[in-house]
């Protein structure tokens, strides 16, 4: 359970610096992952295990930069209720509000770092279903970076779910799709996207919840869409993948219904999405085939024959089922393999 470092032995300090990749291996096969984005919490991430019962573990996890290990603190590890789907720490850079931890299983949980780091607490659930203690299970959610009270949850009941988590009510519940939402992505204060089981993306307007824009549909009917990546940093770009497909299909809002790039080096279903969060031209994609490539999309819009090549790729030691790119570290790119965390400087 501990942690390694494997710098490049040789050459100048800036290519051991291009190299350097920290790993840490959890106890249990890792799924949900996700940076901390405050400012004074550099190198810390959660985790949160996949196993088939009814109790599982998260864990925070922070890199040592004096030694290079990635440390778990015990203090911050905790019992969770089936294994969550999505964590994400409050968007908060400034270290403005508390030190608050969302997690996604088969309700919305909101859990508080204590300031002295003793103990999480767990703050709130979140049930979306008025009528019944149960709901259907969220499969993902997303915290609105520009206005850090709201976070939305999609269900396989084919709602998405906005919450006031300040106040712990719901905002707002719509009937996204005609099946199972898969995952939601915030585009701006007011505007969200989603994709479902139905093979489609559709982008909502809190301003007017009756209509929502229909962005694409997959080409074959009943395909299903399984993840969503909005580019924070040029919101007319988003990209989806297709379930058990190795491509990934980057949209224009402008331009509905043709992917205006797909991307098609991956050997084997695409897992994972992420943009960079200082450009607005770079994206991550991870995959069972086991590599974490970047691609320039720069020429987007462009044919470029035999299709765009990555201009970076890392092979890890298994299927790569989770990627994460630092939004307060952009130079930092955590992926999570089996029972490995690793992150990786660019």
């Amino acid at each position: 359970m501990g942690a390694s470092s494997d710098p490049n032995p040789e050459g100048s300090d800036e290519q051991q610096k291009r190299s350097e990749i920290y790993t840490y291996e959890a106890p249990w096969h890792i799924y949900a992952m996700n940076w901390s984005v405050r400012r004074d919490k550099k190198y810390r991430l959660a985790i949160a295990s996949l196993l088939e019962q009814f109790p599982n573990r998260l864990e925070i996890v922070q890199l040592d930069d004096s030694n290079g290990e990635i440390r778990s603190d015990p203090n911050l590890s905790f019992d969770h209720p089936y294994p969550p789907t999505k964590t994400i720490f409050i968007p908060d850079k400034e270290c403005q509000k508390p030190d608050l931890l969302a997690t996604s299983s088969d309700f919305l949980r909101i859990w508080r770092i204590s300031d002295d780091h003793s103990r999480v607490d767990l703050k709130s659930v979140l049930n979306g279903n008025k009528n019944s203690e149960f709901c259907g299970p969220l499969t993902s959610f997303d915290w609105n970076e520009a206005e850090p009270k709201r976070i939305g949850t999609s269900s396989i009941d084919t709602t998405c779910t906005i919450w006031d988590i300040e106040r712990e009510t719901v905002d707002t519940q719509l009937i996204a799709h005609d099946k199972e939402v898969y995952d939601i992505a915030w585009g701006g204060v007011g505007v969200f996207a989603s994709v479902s089981a139905d093979g489609s993306v559709r982008v909502f307007d809190l301003r007017d919840k009756e209509h929502s824009t229909i962005i694409y549909e997959s080409s074959e009917p009943d395909t299903p869409l399984v993840r969503l990546g909005w580019n924070k940093q040029d919101p007319r770009y988003m990209a989806t993948i297709i379930m058990d497909s190795s491509k990934v299909v980057v949209l224009d809002i402008r331009f509905p219904t043709l992917p205006v790039v797909e991307l098609q080096r991956h050997h084997s279903s695409v897992n994972a999405i992420a943009w960079a969060p200082h450009s607005s031209c770079h994206i991550c994609t991870a995959g069972d085939d086991a590599q974490a490539l970047i691609w320039d999309l720069s020429s987007m819009g462009q044919p470029v024959e035999g299709g765009l090549d990555p201009i970076l790729a890392y092979t890890a030691g298994a299927e790569i089922e989770q990627l994460q790119w630092s939004s307060s570290q952009p130079d930092w790119v955590a992926i999570a393999f089996s029972t490995k965390l690793q992150i990786l400087r660019l």
